[in-house]
């Protein structure tokens, strides 16, 4: 009898000053859900947080869902550009252990294949403990291609997203062992680190 997959425990923030004050809906954070769901064959139970754009505030709330509520991944939205009130990053990099360049490089190259002002972006990617936490973008859209990349329309990678890098980032870190789903993203391991699936649907 196969044994299920490992349980995850995921937390969401989206930092906007706006949103969180009810001026508009937040579109990140279920942007987030449905595609984590729809690309893990995990069960997930996700933490999500609707914050302004503090520091402190952010710098916190990373704390709680790492330090508190045990969380393997958090995501941030929103809050990674030039202006003054985007502290995402300093934020993220504040509670790190350690930094993570590549995730942000790699988002930074996705953009730009559709605007030239993804330069601006400034999103990281830092370990704390047991768990990685990146910066993501805030539109639906963007979250989609930076997790997932781009396809041609025969289905044919053309740019690879973050997220095929990310179950094998957090098994190096002591984390659970993340099963997606190919249809969507295909996580990328060396053959020494696959496991046979465990319930996979």
């Amino acid at each position: 009898m196969s044994e299920a997959p490992d349980a995850v425990r995921i937390g969401l923030v989206a930092a906007s000053d706006r949103a969180s004050q009810g001026v508009y809906k937040d579109e990140g954070i279920p942007a987030l859900e449905q595609w984590l769901a729809a690309a893990l064959a995990n069960p997930i139970e996700f933490v999500p947080r609707l914050i302004p754009d503090e520091r402190a505030r952010i710098e916190a709330t990373l704390k709680e869902l790492v330090d508190e509520r045990a969380c393997d991944l958090v995501v941030t939205t929103g809050g990674t550009g030039p202006a003054a009130r985007d502290v995402t990053p300093e934020a993220t990099l504040a509670v790190a252990d350690r930094e993570m360049p590549g995730f942000g490089e790699q988002m930074r190259r996705i953009s730009l294949e559709f605007v030239p002002t993804a330069i601006l972006s400034r999103q990281v990617a830092v370990i704390r403990g047991k768990c990685l936490i990146l910066n993501l973008p805030g539109q639906p859209k963007s979250i989609r291609e930076t997790l997932e990349g781009l396809k041609s329309p025969e289905g044919k990678p053309l740019v690879a997203g973050i997220f095929a890098a990310v179950p094998y980032c957090i098994d190096l870190i002591g984390g659970p062992y993340l099963e997606t789903r190919e249809a969507i993203v295909k996580a990328f391991r060396p053959k020494s680190a696959i496991r046979a699936p465990r319930g996979a649907r």
